[in-house]
């Protein structure tokens, strides 16, 4: 073989070996002894939020269950589960570049995500409202013409109100919040006069609140939300195996 052609051939064969590398599923991992990642959110009340120092809600509920069944097939009884915590503007690169495996908090689930990342069935459907003052007359996102409004960054709704914004000539200052609870503390403070998200999201984060009733849910919806888990749309096999047992629970 001259040095070309061993050139090549180094070349051909390093080419496959990291392609096989990169192309190591989470299954084929975990059976080899590695750990599954889930991704959670600090306060996406009611689905994934710290409550104690550990990640709770009805997302993280549905991801341990699929843990469950990773553990199953796997034959990894004693597999274990590391949590990272994401927020809207990291969420996604989590998952694409292999931090995370599953990604359980409030995601949508949409075409612009989908070129990035794979979701299972929806666990959610909601939609975008305005969370205000219980003093405030505001309404409809109309009503906040020349006014400030908030929403996270990083997340539908927040491109939903950039976009009626621009086709509505509303001149509405919208402001960006790096988590949702910061987008809450701005409408208390004054700094923002509504707060723009998921509203199963909005009531769970006024809840919880130092007085709840100082804030209130108002208006239309704005968006559709389908939200699901996210994970890796490179891995097939894993996909199938959530997708089955997303199913199995849904219609259980």
């Amino acid at each position: 073989m001259n040095i070309s052609h061993w050139r090549l051939a180094c070349a051909v064969a390093g080419l496959c070996w990291a392609m096989g590398v990169s192309a190591q599923g989470v299954l084929e991992r975990v059976a080899g002894g590695g750990k599954l990642v889930i991704a959670h959110r600090e306060m996406a009340v009611p689905f994934s939020y710290m409550d104690g120092g550990k990640p709770v809600g009805y997302a993280m509920d549905l991801c341990h269950r699929l843990a469950d069944v990773v553990r199953k097939k796997t034959g990894m009884k004693d597999m274990q589960v590391e949590y990272l915590m994401v927020t809207p503007a990291t969420r996604i690169e989590a998952v694409e570049s292999g931090k995370a495996d599953l990604e359980c908090g409030s995601t949508t689930n949409n075409a612009e995500r989908r070129q990035k990342v794979a979701f299972t069935v929806p666990h959610f459907i909601t939609g975008a409202r305005m969370l205000v003052k219980s003093s405030s007359a505001f309404e409809r996102i109309e009503d906040l013409e020349g006014k400030k409004l908030v929403s996270t960054k990083g997340t539908t709704p927040l491109k939903a109100v950039q976009q009626a914004n621009r086709e509505r000539l509303l001149r509405i200052d919208i402001l960006e919040a790096p988590e949702h609870g910061k987008g809450v503390e701005m409408v208390e403070t004054g700094e923002a006069d509504a707060f723009v998200m998921d509203d199963v999201l909005l009531f769970g984060l006024a809840a919880g609140r130092p007085d709840p009733k100082a804030l209130k849910v108002v208006g239309r919806f704005i968006t559709t939300e389908p939200l699901a888990i996210m994970l890796s749309k490179k891995d097939p096999e894993f996909k199938k195996l959530v997708d089955d047992e997303m199913r199995r629970l849904i219609t259980s």
